[in-house]
């Protein structure tokens, strides 16, 4: 029945019944034989694919990767075909770039596969509630293992369940409230079971951070109470204040409840005492997408059905932007191509109606020297424009900085796109000055975006809030490619409100008519 699946031949289907039968694959092993393993490890680094890896091994009959780090800072590698200097700065720099990594899991990995183990769980009678702690809830881009607290008078069953989650491959412990599993890819979960009047407490707790629990505790003292994550008690004398929710533990030290991904104890405390916290951006407050592509380019939908999506989303505006003619491996349109996408559009328009405006747009390309891949007097043209660096991202700080200056200034730009081009957890982003980039874009009126794709992030919640404090307009789009990049906007938004940011802060809150007369005035 295997050959009954569309694209399974014959020498697939003979593998798979060879791995059934016996465990093991003789095509790999042969593989394995024939190129060492450890070059695997290789392609981690960014910029080294296969064929380049071919080559320094089979010419300087090098595995590991340490050999490859002495062959580049020793001059070995520039002497290769199609390989210089630069090559081997690259390679140093990418392999100082994965000593850098945390092993950390990407936002974009831990949150969905939390909520599917909450989902399970919740599944499970006696739970009354289930939610995810630690960095996770605070929305941090990456987090460690992941934490779930939740609440239930009978443990037992919730345990059970826990541990025969699907795909689990190792129980690392198994107790009473507390257990520990491993999926097969790696990840760690734990898993907290409280009793429900005691909850609020051991989420508050669970969810962090360090220091802002240090901030609360102190309070707590200084009220003549100590905080745990069981409960509030009396410092003198007996007295317990059991707390089912974290609005009470906060209403108990005298503050109102804090949003998890303000407690990083950088100024929420102080903030909340002085009852000033602010009225953070939600997901419902998103009226436009100013980044997204459509099959023009390298969106998997047309724009007529990704505006339509997007419409359904509750959505009122959509901007199409096709990459630019210089970024060929995203298919990148030429201005005569950029015509024919504008005629559509016109079409489009008229079966949508009022359900959703669609402009037509860009994301050009910053290019190496700084100049964009389009003329000033075709942008103009358009009804918006994004631009977004994508190579040359190791160029010297002073150098890169310079280059995303001339974008910034230039005054038919609108947006700057995820502006450092990092990628989590594979590449870092441009070693930018942002605080020049910053205080540029606040003079010059452009929008710096908040990238909701999980790998991106950019710009991250340092960054964009320091951007609110300079006054500098901000931008959360989903960069959609396609129907369900739609979904990925609480993203976004997570690392605007870790940057205490308000809906009067983000762009995408304007309407429809707000957001075409900025665009005609910027001109």
């Amino acid at each position: 029945k295997l050959r009954e699946i569309p694209g399974v031949g014959k020498a697939i289907a003979e593998k798979i019944d060879e791995l059934l039968q016996t465990g093991k694959l003789g095509f790999l092993e042969n593989l394995k034989k024939e190129v060492p393993e450890s070059l695997a490890d290789w392609l981690q680094v960014p910029g080294l694919g296969p064929k380049k890896i071919a080559l320094i091994w089979k010419t300087l009959n090098i595995t590991l990767l340490s050999e490859l780090e002495a062959a580049a800072k020793d001059g070995k590698i520039r002497g290769l075909p199609g390989m210089g200097a630069k090559s081997e700065t690259a390679i140093l720099e990418g392999i100082a770039s994965l000593s850098r990594r945390s092993g950390r899991l990407p936002l974009g990995r831990a949150y969905p596969l939390a909520q599917e183990i909450i989902g399970q769980l919740k599944k499970v009678k006696g739970v009354v509630a289930a939610e995810p702690a630690g960095s996770l809830r605070r929305m941090r881009s990456t987090v460690g293992d992941l934490d779930i607290l939740v609440a239930a008078k009978d443990s037992a069953a919730v345990m059970d369940a826990f541990v025969n989650l699907k795909g689990v491959s190792r129980v690392l412990g198994k107790g009473e409230t507390k257990a520990s599993i491993e999926f097969m890819d790696g990840v760690r979960a734990q898993l907290w079971v409280h009793a429900p009047e005691k909850f609020g407490t051991a989420l508050q707790y669970a969810t962090g951070s360090k220091d802002h629990n240090v901030a609360l505790r102190q309070i707590a003292l200084d009220k003549g109470l100590s905080l745990s994550e069981h409960s509030l008690t009396k410092t003198k004398g007996k007295g317990e204040i059991l707390c089912a929710t974290e609005e009470e533990v906060y209403k108990t030290l005298g503050l109102p409840w804090i949003p998890p991904e303000l407690r990083e104890d950088h100024g929420e405390v102080v903030a909340a005492k002085a009852n000033k916290l602010p009225k953070l951006i939600q997901v419902k407050d998103i009226k436009t997408n100013l980044h997204a592509h459509s099959t023009h380019s390298d969106g998997k939908l047309s724009m007529l059905d990704m505006a339509r999506a997007a419409a359904k989303r509750g959505l009122k505006v959509i901007a199409f932007t096709d990459h630019s003619v210089g970024l060929g491996v995203a298919n990148g349109l030429s201005m005569e191509r950029h015509k024919e996408q504008a005629a559509e559009i016109k079409k489009i328009q008229k079966q949508l109606g009022d359900e959703i405006l669609v402009l037509h747009a860009t994301e050009v390309e910053i290019k190496a020297d700084g100049s964009l891949d389009y003329p000033d007097d075709f942008l103009a043209s358009l009804d918006l424009v994004v631009a977004s660096l994508h190579s040359s991202l190791r160029q010297p700080r002073e150098k890169v900085t310079e280059r995303l200056l001339k974008a910034v200034q230039n005054p038919h730009v609108d947006i700057i796109g995820h502006p450092t081009g990092r990628e989590i957890p594979d590449r870092e982003g441009a070693d930018l000055d942002m605080e020049v980039i910053l205080k540029a874009a606040a003079e010059s009126g452009v929008a710096m975006e908040i990238s909701a794709q999980p790998s991106r992030l950019d710009l991250d919640d340092m960054y964009a809030r320091r951007a609110k404090e300079l006054g500098v307009l901000l931008s959360i789009n989903t960069d959609a490619h396609s129907e369900n990049d739609l979904d990925m906007l609480h993203y976004g938004v997570a690392i605007a409100r870790r940057a205490w940011l308000e809906p009067k802060d983000i762009i995408n809150t304007w309407t429809a008519k707000k957001l075409t007369d900025w665009l005609k005035k910027r001109g």
